[in-house]
């Protein structure tokens, strides 16, 4: 089980075989790195383990870690022998009980002596609880894990997994609908970190700061297993603390760092203590994805780190990456996602025509790193799938160039008496007022117009605008029918677990309406 050399190419066992031997793969700040070496052993181990314990390829663990090397390297490791299911552990337990009898978990993964309530819901499940032990004398990521007595047999398939067996499987956000089990293949989430490689041009040299959770799409594949793909190195952070961030850049000396537009803009804010961490370093670029950037800030962020921002375009359905502005010298477009960086991308009609450069509709996709169909849910996969097109429900515009645009979520768009009102436009325009730090623009409930245009949103520390202030800055700027009528002035919008902004459901948490 350790000639890794010899496994199935697009499996994760295949992937960490790239890396040197010597060479750093999993680090964290204040601790030496695990080595690739070091790596496949463990990966080697804890498939043996997991195998002796009756589980193997195409079983589902959910694993509830914090973020942290450990949980990096559990995802590596399991996953090379099993699929991988890993959990927020900030959920309720409700929210536990839900999504472990959903994923049929064949067991549960979780640090040693953490408290969490996924232990009881495991338990009243009858889901074996593995214990998660850190190696406190190895280097970053090592553990063992501890099974339960009397918890022993042998998997349908053990050994690594192939690239067709599962390899991750996740859940969409739920935020209209009941959440989608997503299953994504070795083929798929490795085919997306290898696209990731190839757009970013990483290297063995290069070092990822990881400030994502990992129990997300965008940090397991853009900031771990892309790392691991190009044989560079990943430094897990206990997760996001701008008052930390300068410390651990510091230390780790990263070329590059990936996060979502929230995460960025809080970096800006407390730009001053970095300055010196910043000069002493060696980036080449910060990545951004998940949502979109307003081109305020990416401008923002380039000055402030004098390395260029690339914003990428990704979902769990196509494993993460979909498309993605190019490093320089290829021009990056301040508000597009950029170009095709994996899988094809087109512009589909409700018909399912596509559609020429230039016109609006929904964004589609196709290639191997996208999911062949969320699990035992044939109506959702009869709206998500034109032939072999997976609609992502993005609605877009590619320009002549095939840059890509996106215009907001096609359930996002505001829908003004019949005029159609893309909200990420309207947040571009306020972006622009200096009083401005953040703002999201949103949907809310009017008794004539069934829908009319509201905004939320933070000033900067010091600066003063009202409601007729801003409105009279956008009616300058935007068609009428597109300036918010109800403006939310607030201390920090809403965002969800993996710190994206929400607009679908705002309106009814803040209790507003027309």
């Amino acid at each position: 089980m350790t000639i890794f050399a010899n496994e199935e190419l697009g499996s994760v066992a295949a992937l960490i075989a790239r890396g040197a031997e010597d060479a750093p793969a999993i680090g964290a700040p204040g601790r030496p790195a695990m080595t690739y070496r070091g790596l496949r052993e463990l990966a080697a181990r804890t498939v043996a383990g997991l195998n002796a314990c009756g589980i193997g390829r195409g079983d589902r663990v959910a694993i509830v870690l914090p973020n942290g090397p450990e949980m990096a390297a559990a995802f590596v490791a399991i996953g090379a022998g099993a699929t991988t299911a890993p959990l927020n552990p900030a959920y309720l337990s409700s929210e536990f009980d839900f999504y472990l009898g959903d994923l049929r978990a064949r067991a549960l993964i979780v640090l040693q002596g953490f408290e969490t309530p996924v232990r009881a819901v495991a338990e009243r499940r009858g889901v074996p609880v593995l214990e998660l032990v850190p190696n406190p004398d190895g280097p970053a990521g090592d553990f063992s894990l501890v099974a339960p007595a009397g918890l022993a047999g042998a998997p349908h398939l053990g050994g690594f997994a192939g690239a067709d067996d599962e390899a991750l499987v996740l859940h969409t956000s739920g935020t209209t609908s009941r959440p989608k089990i997503v299953p994504l293949r070795h083929a798929n989430v490795t085919a997306s970190a290898d696209n990731i490689v190839r757009t970013l041009a990483l290297a063995p040299d290069d070092v990822c700061l990881n400030i994502m959770p990992l129990f997300h799409i965008h940090g397991l594949i853009a900031a771990v297993l892309a790392s691991l793909a190009a044989g560079g190195s990943v430094v897990c952070s206990p997760g996001f603390n701008a008052f930390k961030f300068f410390g651990w850049y510091a230390e780790a000396r990263p070329t590059w760092f990936t996060a979502v537009p929230t995460m960025h803009q809080t970096l800006l804010s407390v730009a001053a203590r970095g300055k010196s961490a910043i000069s002493g370093g060696r980036l080449r670029f910060i990545r951004s994805s998940s949502a979109s950037l307003p081109p305020q800030v990416m401008l923002a962020l380039e000055d402030m780190f004098g390395v260029p921002v690339i914003e990428a375009y990704g979902m769990t359905e196509a494993a993460h990456q979909m498309a993605s502005n190019p490093l320089p010298p290829a021009p990056r477009v301040p508000g597009s996602v950029g170009i095709a960086a994996g899988p094809e991308i087109g512009i589909m009609d409700d018909a399912g025509n596509l559609l020429p450069s230039g016109d609006l509709g929904e964004i589609v996709i196709r290639g191997p790193n996208v999911t062949a169909g969320y699990e035992n849910n044939p109506d959702a996969n009869l709206k998500a799938f034109a032939g072999d097109w997976f609609r992502t429900g993005d609605q877009g515009i590619i320009d002549a160039d095939g840059y890509l645009r996106l215009t907001g979520r096609l359930k996002e768009i505001i829908n003004r008496a019949g005029e159609k009102v893309s909200p990420v436009e309207v947040d571009t325009v306020l972006m622009d007022h200096p009083a401005v730090q953040q703002v999201v623009t949103f949907a809310m409930p009017h008794s004539q117009l069934g829908e009319e245009v509201a905004a939320a949103v933070v000033l900067r520390e010091g600066a003063t605008a009202d409601s007729d202030a801003l409105r009279a800055f956008a009616l300058a700027r935007l068609a009428p029918f597109k300036v918010p009528r109800r403006f939310v002035f607030l201390a920090e919008i809403p965002k969800g677990p993996t710190g994206k902004l929400q607009r679908i459901g705002l309106a009814e948490k803040l209790g507003v309406s027309g």
